[in-house]
């Protein structure tokens, strides 16, 4: 029997994995060389099969009767590539205050803590940055509590009111005391404070 075409192989990998998957060069490079899986992945975009959503990354598309291609959040295509890279990312500013609620705001740019490498990624009109950090940041395991510090940075010590203190308290209520008194040593000291406050109240 005639081996299949890389082109094939690539091509019935893709078909095989959900539809909204975001994809990579290195998903494919069991196939051939990065070249020749670049040049694959490129035909498959003029077939209408993939959509590139930057340099080097790629949309399986899922569509929707009513709203069409539905397209990833910048927050999935964050992870896809922290996922990619080994790396472990935070999120900052804008973006973690409309994680916690504090805002309605779609940040056109994000700026995601790393420990992977240092990079700006254009996805359209939307702007991911990955800023190295120091591995203190890093060191606080629970993603919601990780929020709520870079989300209380953002606001700032003087412009934390009632309805922030309500929407970060929700969120504290979903995590374990203790994991909270131990992780947020790491915080600066009137973060950790505030965090505290508010898991001590009723």
């Amino acid at each position: 029997m005639k081996p299949q075409s890389i082109h094939n192989q690539i091509e019935e990998k893709i078909k095989s994995l959900k539809k909204g998957s975001i994809l990579f060069i290195a998903d494919f490079i069991e196939f051939g060389t990065a070249e020749n899986v670049k040049k694959v992945l490129l035909r498959l975009e003029k077939k209408e099969i993939l959509i590139r959503l930057a340099h080097g990354i790629y949309l399986y598309p899922k569509k929707d009767k009513i709203l069409g291609t539905l397209f990833p959040s910048t927050e999935e295509i964050a992870v896809a590539i922290a996922k990619r890279d080994k790396a472990r990312i935070i999120s900052t500013g804008v973006q973690a205050l409309q994680q916690l609620g504090l805002s309605t705001q779609v940040p056109m740019n994000v700026v995601y803590l790393t420990d992977g490498a240092p990079r700006k990624i254009k996805v359209g009109k939307r702007t991911i940055t990955f800023k190295k950090t120091t591995p203190k940041n890093l060191t606080i395991k629970d993603k919601k509590l990780n929020i709520v510090i870079q989300g209380l940075k953002e606001l700032g010590k003087d412009n934390v009111d009632e309805n922030a203190k309500q929407k970060i308290k929700k969120v504290l209520h979903q995590m374990s005391i203790e994991s909270i008194k131990e992780d947020s040593v790491a915080a600066p000291t009137w973060i950790r404070n505030t965090i505290l406050e508010l898991i001590n109240k009723d």
